[in-house]
């Protein structure tokens, strides 16, 4: 069986616009042409490049490499290369193309986000001008990936106190000793953003450690059950010498390093809005052809009562996404504002691919049909980049005019 290709597409008014059936509201048409003239092209991209592969690889745990050298032709990074001409696309545009990624498979979002917005972000942010030259031109076109470490093994949500990775100057270099965990893209990246302890000042800093530097070992995870495509890695840096002019020149303490966070966080939001709108496509075209009792189950109101359900989940999550994107192209950056988004979001997500798979009952934990790929990763997008827990105190604090739960 070839998965939900075979199943038929649903029609109806608001498919007449090319939009996603998922997209009730049309949120999608807030872009300007040229954009979501960008948006279809990935689509396209998705459709036949992503999709006919996606779940063979999921199923062996491996990374489709195939599939970088065609990220890099769709030419979505070009205006990150100093020397471009085009200018930073909008947050919501930056969003709908997450949701997109995310609608295809998470782990394909997850390594094009940790590329872009951890890796490439952090250059960006904290990267003196020549740093910038340096790496974000061939970073733009997918010539040379990134990735990130901060997360460490024995710390998670307290690694803003707790980080024990250390950076000692010692002449032109600083050594780096200490671990890292979790870290995806790390086993065949480019480059690795490293986040460290100065032994001296305890300021955190920035740090690129380029492949094969001695003393930098990557070892992939094994036996996950979700992400199982995202090559996440333990970092060990024993004595890694890096030079000066590799340590992020505007990357001075933990406030830079959540700079970061809170601008890719939201876009976690939007990969866990991308999730609901698969499911509820993956539900919907099922509910369309299955058959029992002499007709199709979409005609029960059982069925069309977790349907509607599962796009007023998605449709209320894209809402607030949206407008979290419109807040950003304002310039507004508020911490508690990602994080609502990111805890709710995910959760509804959890609880929507839930009851898709529970709609395909016992198909839906079979590859072939997809939802059990999407039900096993919205684990991990539950999790990743701050805790529902971590991100509920951030808004709290913020609510009760700074009143912290945080353990101390």
């Amino acid at each position: 069986m070839s998965g939900t290709t075979a199943l038929p597409t649903p029609s109806g008014p608001y498919l007449d616009k090319g939009l996603m059936p998922a997209d009730f509201y049309a949120y999608e048409e807030l872009l300007s042409d040229s954009e979501r003239g960008k948006i279809e092209s990935v689509r396209e991209f998705l459709r036949t490049q992503v999709a006919p592969i996606i779940g063979d690889y999921w199923g062996r745990a491996e990374f489709p490499f195939q599939l970088v050298e065609g990220f890099g032709g769709l030419g979505l990074l070009n205006w990150a290369d100093p020397d471009s001409q085009e200018s930073r696309p909008s947050n919501l545009f930056a969003g709908l193309l997450a949701l997109e990624l995310a609608h295809a498979d998470a782990s394909v979002a997850t390594f094009f986000g940790v590329h872009t917005g951890l890796a490439m972000g952090t250059i960006l942010t904290c990267g003196s001008e020549e740093q910038k030259r340096r790496w974000l031109p061939a970073m733009s076109r997918f010539e040379k990936i990134g990735a990130f470490g901060l997360t460490e093994p024995h710390g998670g949500s307290d690694v803003a106190g707790g980080l024990a990775t250390t950076a000692r100057r010692d002449g032109d270099a600083w050594i780096i000793d200490g671990a890292k965990r979790w870290i995806g893209n790390a086993t065949f990246a480019d480059l690795v953003v490293i986040w460290a302890r100065d032994a001296e000042t305890r300021h955190v800093l920035g740090f690129v450690v380029e492949k094969d530097t001695p003393g930098f070992t990557a070892t992939k995870i094994e036996r996950k059950m979700a992400l199982r495509i995202v090559q996440n890695a333990d970092i060990v840096l024993d004595g890694c010498r890096v030079p000066e002019a590799n340590r992020l020149q505007n990357a001075n303490s933990f406030k830079d390093t959540a700079k970061i966070l809170r601008q890719t966080r939201s876009g976690v939001a939007w990969q866990a809005v991308g999730m609901m709108f698969a499911a509820y496509e993956i539900a919907l075209r099922y509910a369309m052809e299955r058959e029992q009792f002499g007709r199709p189950i979409g005609s029960f109101q059982l069925v069309q009562d977790l349907l509607v359900r599962m796009l007023g989940n998605a449709t209320a999550s894209c809402g607030m996404v949206t407008r979290l994107a419109q807040l950003q192209d304002a310039g507004v950056f508020r911490d508690e504002q990602s994080a609502l988004a990111k805890a709710y979001c995910t959760a509804q997500m959890r609880e929507t691919v839930g009851w898709a798979r529970e709609l395909l009952a016992g198909n839906g934990i079979l590859l072939d049909y997809n939802i059990g790929r999407f039900v096993a990763d919205a684990e991990a997008i539950y999790s990743y980049e701050g805790t529902r827990e971590i991100q509920t105190l951030i808004v709290g604090r913020a609510v009760t005019d700074g009143l912290s739960a945080f353990v101390r």
